[in-house]
């Protein structure tokens, strides 16, 4: 037995405006969804293309929206009459030969592999103001690192030159042969004069 039911509201949705509103695959639609984010309600709009619309016009009825969001693709799945859908817009409608746009995500993976192909590995990037201010800070390091080196450098060699055109008499003595010198005059000194305080 079948109860009649009149009047009754069973839905918030207007069902007869989504039924007439004809959405088919192929069509580009925005569809503008109910979020709660913490308490408060927010409306955020998906725009694609229907790759499917199944079970017609009954209760149960959905369709498949796909998208390309930052290289990834996103598909959503919609129940036609959900009342979380606030508002749907057909953005515009393309002739299609197929009930099912599925192969779509096929078709797009091959072309980025078509693309891929052609591609090259390139290493180009601008360099901001801060890396320039490093490197040249670097460079003017390195390069007061060598001119000191080569200062030194140059230094030990005058040295050597010098040291190989001196006589070897005039060598120069360390400071601790000096001081081991001095010592010894004292010593010598002191002995002298108790020799002739003996005398």
């Amino acid at each position: 037995m079948k109860a009649a039911v009149a009047g009754v509201n069973i839905s918030p949705v207007n069902v007869d405006e989504r039924k007439t509103l004809g959405i088919k695959a192929g069509d580009t639609i925005k569809v503008h969804q109910k979020i709660q984010d913490k308490g408060k309600t927010r409306i955020q709009i998906f725009e694609g293309l229907v790759l499917a619309r199944k079970h017609g016009n009954e209760p149960g009825a959905t369709f498949t929206v796909r998208k390309v969001a930052s290289g990834v693709g996103v598909e959503k799945i919609y129940p036609l009459y959900s009342p979380l859908i606030d508002k749907i817009e057909i953005v515009k409608r393309a002739k299609v030969r197929r009930a099912k746009l599925y192969y779509i995500r096929e078709k797009v993976n091959r072309e980025i592999k078509r693309q891929m192909r052609r591609m090259s590995l390139v290493s180009l990037a601008t360099e901001s103001e801060a890396e320039l201010a490093v490197k040249a800070a670097e460079k003017q390091k390195q390069e007061e690192e060598a001119a000191a080196a080569k200062a030194e450098a140059e230094q030990k060699a005058a040295e050597e030159q010098a040291a190989k055109e001196a006589p070897a008499e005039e060598v120069a003595s360390t400071p601790a042969e000096d001081k081991k010198a001095e010592v010894l005059e004292e010593k010598l000194e002191e002995a002298k004069e108790e020799e002739e305080k003996k005398d």
